[in-house]
Protein backbone atom coordinates (compact mmCIF):
# COMPACT_ATOMS: atom_id res chain seq x y z
CA UNK A 1 0.00 0.00 0.00
CA UNK A 2 2.75 2.50 0.81
CA UNK A 3 4.29 1.83 -2.33
CA UNK A 4 0.89 2.60 -4.01
CA UNK A 5 0.72 5.54 -2.43
CA UNK A 6 4.27 6.89 -3.38
CA UNK A 7 3.94 6.13 -6.90
CA UNK A 8 0.27 7.98 -7.37
CA UNK A 9 1.03 10.80 -5.31
CA UNK A 10 4.50 11.07 -7.82
CA UNK A 11 1.79 11.46 -10.59
CA UNK A 12 -0.16 13.90 -8.64
CA UNK A 13 2.52 15.42 -8.08
CA UNK A 14 3.95 16.16 -11.02
CA UNK A 15 0.35 16.58 -12.66
CA UNK A 16 -0.22 19.25 -9.93
CA UNK A 17 2.56 19.90 -8.19
CA UNK A 18 3.14 19.11 -4.67
CA UNK A 19 1.56 22.48 -3.09
CA UNK A 20 -1.93 22.26 -4.99
CA UNK A 21 -1.79 18.43 -3.88
CA UNK A 22 -3.41 17.97 -0.97
CA UNK A 23 -3.65 14.49 1.43
CA UNK A 24 -7.16 14.13 0.40
CA UNK A 25 -6.43 13.87 -3.35
CA UNK A 26 -3.97 11.15 -2.51
CA UNK A 27 -6.29 9.19 -0.38
CA UNK A 28 -9.08 9.47 -2.84
CA UNK A 29 -7.20 8.54 -6.10
CA UNK A 30 -6.34 4.74 -4.85
CA UNK A 31 -9.49 4.45 -2.65
CA UNK A 32 -7.85 4.88 0.91
CA UNK A 33 -8.63 6.71 4.41
CA UNK A 34 -6.59 9.58 5.39
CA UNK A 35 -5.92 7.40 8.53
CA UNK A 36 -4.36 4.81 5.72
CA UNK A 37 -2.29 7.70 4.78
CA UNK A 38 -0.79 8.71 8.37
CA UNK A 39 0.06 4.88 9.17
CA UNK A 40 2.50 5.04 6.63
CA UNK A 41 3.77 8.87 6.53
CA UNK A 42 4.17 11.66 9.28
CA UNK A 43 3.02 14.39 6.89
CA UNK A 44 2.86 15.04 3.11
CA UNK A 45 6.47 16.66 3.40
CA UNK A 46 7.59 13.32 4.67
CA UNK A 47 6.45 11.52 1.44
CA UNK A 48 7.95 13.84 -0.76
CA UNK A 49 11.18 13.29 1.74
CA UNK A 50 11.06 9.51 1.01
CA UNK A 51 10.17 10.18 -3.14
CA UNK A 52 13.96 12.42 -3.06
CA UNK A 53 15.43 10.26 -1.24
CA UNK A 54 15.02 7.34 -3.22
CA UNK A 55 15.35 9.29 -6.40
CA UNK A 56 18.94 10.24 -5.22
CA UNK A 57 19.86 7.50 -3.13
CA UNK A 58 18.90 5.31 -7.03
CA UNK A 59 20.97 7.45 -8.90
CA UNK A 60 24.13 7.53 -6.67
CA UNK A 61 23.95 3.60 -6.84
CA UNK A 62 24.12 3.65 -10.74
CA UNK A 63 26.90 6.46 -10.55
CA UNK A 64 28.84 4.06 -8.36
CA UNK A 65 28.56 1.14 -10.19
CA UNK A 66 29.81 3.11 -13.59
CA UNK A 67 32.65 4.40 -11.23
CA UNK A 68 33.75 0.50 -10.20
CA UNK A 69 34.05 -0.52 -14.16
CA UNK A 70 37.88 -0.35 -14.41
CA UNK A 71 38.30 -1.26 -18.03
CA UNK A 72 36.04 1.64 -19.15
CA UNK A 73 38.09 5.19 -19.82
CA UNK A 74 36.67 8.22 -17.81
CA UNK A 75 34.89 9.24 -21.19
CA UNK A 76 33.22 6.24 -20.94
CA UNK A 77 32.22 6.33 -17.84
CA UNK A 78 31.38 10.21 -18.43
CA UNK A 79 29.36 9.27 -21.07
CA UNK A 80 27.19 6.45 -19.16
CA UNK A 81 26.63 8.53 -16.03
CA UNK A 82 24.78 11.31 -18.88
CA UNK A 83 23.00 8.19 -20.59
CA UNK A 84 22.37 7.16 -16.96
CA UNK A 85 20.53 10.74 -15.96
CA UNK A 86 18.57 10.54 -19.79
CA UNK A 87 17.51 6.88 -19.04
CA UNK A 88 16.04 8.01 -15.85
CA UNK A 89 13.64 10.65 -17.46
CA UNK A 90 12.75 8.32 -19.39
CA UNK A 91 12.00 5.58 -17.24
CA UNK A 92 11.10 8.17 -13.94
CA UNK A 93 10.06 10.98 -15.92
CA UNK A 94 7.58 11.48 -13.28
CA UNK A 95 10.10 11.34 -9.90
CA UNK A 96 12.76 12.99 -11.82
CA UNK A 97 9.82 16.22 -12.32
CA UNK A 98 9.19 15.83 -8.54
CA UNK A 99 12.79 15.61 -7.34
CA UNK A 100 14.18 18.90 -9.63
CA UNK A 101 11.11 20.93 -9.28
CA UNK A 102 9.75 20.14 -5.92
CA UNK A 103 13.07 20.60 -4.05
CA UNK A 104 11.71 23.81 -2.79
CA UNK A 105 9.20 22.33 -0.76
CA UNK A 106 11.39 20.59 1.87
CA UNK A 107 11.82 22.14 5.07
CA UNK A 108 15.72 23.16 5.55
CA UNK A 109 15.67 19.78 8.01
CA UNK A 110 15.13 17.84 4.95
CA UNK A 111 16.95 19.46 2.79
CA UNK A 112 20.17 18.82 5.29
CA UNK A 113 19.71 15.16 4.18
CA UNK A 114 19.32 15.69 0.45
CA UNK A 115 21.99 18.18 -0.57
CA UNK A 116 24.67 16.33 0.27
CA UNK A 117 23.62 13.40 -1.43
CA UNK A 118 23.39 15.61 -4.73
CA UNK A 119 26.80 17.25 -3.91
CA UNK A 120 28.03 13.32 -3.53
CA UNK A 121 26.89 12.91 -6.83
CA UNK A 122 28.46 16.03 -8.34
CA UNK A 123 31.54 15.99 -6.53
CA UNK A 124 31.79 12.04 -8.31
CA UNK A 125 32.00 13.66 -11.64
CA UNK A 126 34.15 16.58 -10.68
CA UNK A 127 36.49 13.80 -9.23
CA UNK A 128 36.16 11.67 -12.48
CA UNK A 129 36.99 14.60 -14.79
CA UNK A 130 40.18 15.44 -12.39
CA UNK A 131 41.19 11.57 -13.11
CA UNK A 132 40.53 12.31 -16.99
CA UNK A 133 42.72 14.95 -16.73
CA UNK A 134 45.59 12.91 -14.79
CA UNK A 135 45.56 10.32 -17.53
CA UNK A 136 45.36 12.63 -20.32
CA UNK A 137 42.28 12.28 -21.95
CA UNK A 138 40.73 15.72 -21.08
CA UNK A 139 42.31 18.95 -21.27
CA UNK A 140 44.34 19.69 -18.31
CA UNK A 141 43.29 23.28 -17.99
CA UNK A 142 39.85 22.48 -17.40
CA UNK A 143 37.83 23.92 -14.73
CA UNK A 144 36.30 20.71 -13.19
CA UNK A 145 34.12 21.68 -10.69
CA UNK A 146 32.10 24.65 -13.37
CA UNK A 147 32.15 21.20 -15.46
CA UNK A 148 30.70 19.35 -13.10
CA UNK A 149 27.75 21.73 -12.78
CA UNK A 150 27.73 22.22 -16.80
CA UNK A 151 26.89 18.44 -17.24
CA UNK A 152 24.69 18.51 -14.60
CA UNK A 153 22.73 21.41 -15.93
CA UNK A 154 22.45 19.57 -19.42
CA UNK A 155 21.62 16.51 -18.19
CA UNK A 156 19.02 17.31 -15.19
CA UNK A 157 17.23 20.12 -17.05
CA UNK A 158 16.42 17.85 -19.86
CA UNK A 159 12.94 16.43 -17.69
CA UNK A 160 11.72 19.81 -19.31
CA UNK A 161 11.85 19.05 -22.79
CA UNK A 162 13.56 15.10 -23.62
CA UNK A 163 10.48 13.12 -24.99
CA UNK A 164 11.34 9.32 -24.67
CA UNK A 165 9.28 8.80 -27.06
CA UNK A 166 10.32 11.31 -29.71
CA UNK A 167 12.46 11.42 -32.40
CA UNK A 168 15.74 10.90 -30.68
CA UNK A 169 16.46 7.81 -27.94
CA UNK A 170 18.07 8.47 -24.62
CA UNK A 171 21.32 7.10 -26.01
CA UNK A 172 20.99 9.48 -28.79
CA UNK A 173 20.56 12.85 -26.98
CA UNK A 174 23.16 11.18 -24.09
CA UNK A 175 25.48 10.59 -27.56
CA UNK A 176 24.68 14.45 -28.70
CA UNK A 177 25.53 16.01 -25.35
CA UNK A 178 29.00 14.52 -24.72
CA UNK A 179 29.57 15.27 -28.36
CA UNK A 180 29.04 18.89 -26.95
CA UNK A 181 31.07 18.85 -23.95
CA UNK A 182 34.13 16.96 -25.17
CA UNK A 183 34.24 18.80 -28.29
CA UNK A 184 31.94 22.12 -28.09
CA UNK A 185 30.62 23.80 -31.36
CA UNK A 186 33.20 25.45 -32.88
CA UNK A 187 33.85 24.64 -35.89
CA UNK A 188 37.06 23.04 -36.82
CA UNK A 189 37.95 21.34 -33.92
Amino acid sequence: MKEKMTENSIRLFEKKGFSETSIQDIVESIGVTKGTFYYYFTSKEQLLMDIHLAYIDELLNEQEKIIQILEKSCKDKLFEMVYMLLKSIKTKKSSATVFFREMKNLSEEKLAQILPKRDEFRNRIEQLLKEGIECGEFRSNLDTSIISFAILGVANWSYHWFDPDGEKTDQEVARIFMEMILQGIEAGR
